[in-house]
C-alpha cells in the first residue's frame, strides 16, 4: 500500500521539533479548564439568581407594610379631620362645660382698649349628658351596699377624665363655669 514520503529537508527538522504524541496530553488541561469556568460560570448564575430571588421578597415585604402604614396614617388623619372640624370642637367644648364668651376687648399697642368687654350669658352653658368619645375610661361598677347591708353593684357617674390635645389625661370641671 502506499505510505507517505518521509519529509526531508526543513520539513523533517521542524517535524522532529513537534512530538506527535503529546498532542492529546495538551488538550485535557484546556479541556478541564473550559469545564471549571462554566460550572464556575453556573454556580454564579445560581447565587445571583438566588440574591435576587430574596431581595424581591424583600421588596414585597416593604411594599405591604409601607401600604398598610399608609393606610393608618390616612385613618389617623381622618380622625384629627373629624376631631378638629368646628362643629366636633364646639359639641366636645358644650360638653366640657365651656361656653360661648360675650363681646370681645382689643388692647392696642399704646395699651388703650378697644371695645367694651362683656361676660359670656349665663344661660348659654348646656347641661346634657357626655359623647361616648369624650370618656376615656368606661364607667365600672362600684359596690354599694344595699339597705339590706348586702352589696350590690351600682354603675357610676360619668369618667372624670378627657383626653388633652397632646394626649394626655385631665380632670373634667364638674360645674360649668361661664365667662372662661
Amino acid at each position: 500500500m502506499s505510505s507517505k514520503p518521509a519529509p526531508r529537508g526543513r520539513v523533517a527538522r521542524l517535524a522532529r521539533l513537534i512530538p506527535a504524541g503529546r498532542a492529546r496530553a495538551a488538550r485535557t488541561p484546556f479541556v478541564l479548564l473550559v469545564v471549571l469556568l462554566l460550572g464556575g460560570g453556573l454556580l454564579g448564575l445560581l447565587v445571583l439568581n438566588s440574591a435576587l430571588s430574596e431581595g424581591s421578597f424583600e421588596l414585597d415585604d416593604i411594599q405591604r407594610r409601607t401600604k398598610s402604614l399608609t393606610d393608618e396614617e390616612q385613618a389617623l388623619q381622618r380622625d384629627i379631620d373629624a376631631y378638629s372640624a368646628p362643629d366636633a370642637l364646639q359639641r366636645r367644648a358644650r360638653e366640657l362645660g365651656m361656653v360661648p364668651g360675650g363681646d370681645p376687648a382689643f388692647l392696642d399697642r399704646d395699651g388703650s382698649v378697644k371695645g367694651v368687654p362683656s361676660p359670656a350669658p349665663r344661660s348659654a352653658a348646656l347641661t346634657g349628658p357626655r359623647a361616648p368619645e369624650a370618656l376615656t375610661t368606661a364607667p365600672t361598677p362600684v359596690p354599694a351596699t344595699t339597705p339590706s347591708g348586702t352589696r350590690g353593684s351600682t354603675p357610676a357617674g360619668p369618667a372624670t377624665t378627657t383626653p388633652a390635645p397632646g394626649g394626655a389625661l385631665r380632670s373634667a370641671p364638674t360645674t360649668p363655669t361661664p365667662g372662661r
